[in-house]
């Protein structure tokens, strides 16, 4: 069982790390139009949308990919528990 919650975190910590990747290839110009930026996006835009949709953006500022690591942050506290609590 707890090889199942590590893999399931560690695939979260990538998924992490990707979402902030993504968001520091928006900072630079042409760079979400280069392959790797194409491929980050097809990756993360569809769970960023989910957020962008109810969070809109405040001028040129998106707080979206700020509210959907967090809420990536808290599922992964979740299982933790909830891997526990079936130990």
């Amino acid at each position: 069982m707890n090889e199942i919650l590590g893999i399931l975190l560690t695939a979260m910590n990538i998924y992490s790390y990707l979402l902030i990747a993504s968001i520091l290839m928006s900072w630079l110009p042409n760079a979400r139009e280069s392959s790797i930026g194409q491929m980050l996006a097809k990756v993360t835009d569809p769970y960023l949308d989910i957020f962008r949709k109810i969070i809109p953006p405040l001028g040129m500022i998106d707080f979206s990919p700020i509210i959907a690591i967090f809420a990536l942050n808290l599922a992964k506290s979740g299982l933790v528990v909830l891997f526990s609590y079936f130990q």
